[in-house]
């Protein structure tokens, strides 16, 4: 086996080099450049020659620079786009007769030429992980060359397809599940820092502790997004009495699946929805599981928190004496400072999340936007929550826990999709004070 693997490998580099010898980048146009082969691979009408030129592509992108990546990527976007003289002609075959075969040409005569490109391009052997890894180079520049939407307008689309519910396949990770993926959960973990293997352990191999992953075929070691789960007596309020160690009798018949943590693994998978069909995958398959579990929350970071009370208290919209005592770093420490802290920001943490809105209706924290928008309730606010450096720079050490609750899931994500409403609980809602209340729209519920 260890023969066989090292022969594949030496293979591999071999193949490499001759890809970068027989078709290194130029200017002239000659049919070694990347631009030509892509060009070529359009053309192409053989799925074996087409695989073969795929793979050369795919080879040189990996070893371009930086400048040149950005070069090739505006080659996709001015020159592999639809043709004028064919769209104008397919318009005004479907004007002059309506029909389905002339609305099949239209719509052929509309699709982008990147986007077959992409398809083709994906008849490499391991094409989708690196197409995936190419946006991941794309999104890195958008920013800086916002003209490059279209390109990732394109691919999004496919990867909307490519990695469809249907060929999502979800996998419990526990403590024998292959070292391989376990490194890669330590690596891609985003809200609650895995501080190597024993912090890891303490996560995955007590009972009362789960964590599943949505995987895909054309990436079998590789999650796509995965969820860490406590299984708990009561409702948890504090970060800390999650991750560290715990008698695990506690536990016993456990009433309450608290998701304390959510990671997406792919940054160039960034905008492809999974977490939804993730949460609810596992809410469904622990409820069959264990009977005594009876209440489904998270227990979720407000990231966007202190950055919008900075831009409030800028602009004089926010105006209180105690916040200054959030510029001393010991402030946690301080009883004194930490109850007059906590007089003032909890009830502006509500107006955050029942109030403040972006231009499209929707709360502006992204987090409340993702639960809000699977069906979830804002349930409870918990003050010193996340004392972490990250839990006090983003949200003063708040955290939130929005319910899942099986019966009006479905009933909450259609308000809030069709209506803007926010499902929220009593005890988040009574903390707005009277003089903030305003036009937003939320449903109080017990």
């Amino acid at each position: 086996m260890a023969s066989s693997f090292f022969r594949d490998l030496l293979d591999q580099i071999v193949e490499r080099g001759r890809a970068l010898k027989a078709f290194s980048l130029g200017s002239g146009g000659h049919d070694g450049t990347i631009e030509a082969l892509s060009k070529g691979l359009l053309s192409g009408r053989g799925e074996s020659s087409g695989m073969v030129v795929a793979r050369h592509i795919l080879a040189i992108f990996d070893v371009l620079s930086d400048d040149e990546k950005t070069e090739f990527f505006h080659f996709l976007n001015d020159v592999l786009v639809p043709d004028d003289e064919g769209l104008k002609a397919a318009a005004a075959a479907y004007l002059e007769t309506p029909s389905n075969a002339q609305v099949m040409q239209l719509a052929k005569a509309v699709e982008s030429p990147r986007q077959e490109f992409f398809r083709r391009l994906n008849l490499a052997p391991g094409g989708t992980v690196q197409i995936v890894r190419m946006r991941a180079e794309l999104l890195a520049r958008l920013k800086q060359f916002p003209e490059l939407k279209p390109v990732d307008d394109d691919m999004a689309h496919l990867f909307g397809s490519w990695f469809n519910r249907g060929f999502l396949v979800m996998r419990r990770i526990d403590w024998s599940t292959p070292a391989a993926i376990l490194e890669k959960i330590i690596e891609y973990e985003a809200v609650h820092e895995i501080k190597g293997w024993d912090d890891l352990k303490r996560r995955l191999n007590p009972k009362d502790r789960r964590c599943y992953g949505f995987f895909h075929p054309s990436l079998i070691d590789e999650p796509l997004i995965f969820v860490e789960v406590a299984l708990t007596r009561d409702i948890s309020g504090a970060i800390h009495d999650v991750i560290s160690e715990h008698d695990e009798t506690e536990a016993e018949d456990p009433r309450t699946a608290v998701f304390y943590s959510i990671s997406n693994c792919q940054k160039g998978l960034a905008g492809i929805s999974f977490g939804h069909f993730l949460i609810k995958q596992v809410v469904s398959d622990l409820s069959n599981e264990i009977e005594s579990l009876k209440t489904f929350v998270t227990l979720s970071p407000i990231p966007g928190f202190m950055r919008w009370l900075s831009t409030m208290r800028e602009s004089g919209e926010v105006e209180a004496r105690e916040l200054s005592l959030l510029e001393h770093s010991t402030w946690p420490s301080k009883k004194d400072a930490e109850k007059r802290l906590s007089d003032v920001l909890q009830p502006l943490a509500a107006r955050y999340f029942l109030q403040e809105k972006r231009s499209d209706g929707k709360p502006i924290d992204p987090v409340a936007r993702f639960h809000l928008g699977n069906g979830a309730r804002l349930q409870r606010l918990n003050w010193m929550a996340d004392l972490s450096e990250r839990g006090l720079s983003q949200s003063a050490g708040m955290m939130v826990n929005y319910l899942y609750d099986l019966d009006y899931i479905e009933r909450n994500h259609e308000a809030y999709a069709e209506q803007g409403v926010i499902a929220a609980s009593s005890s988040v809602t009574k903390l707005v004070p009277a003089k903030q209340a305003g036009p937003a729209k939320e449903r109080e519920t017990a």
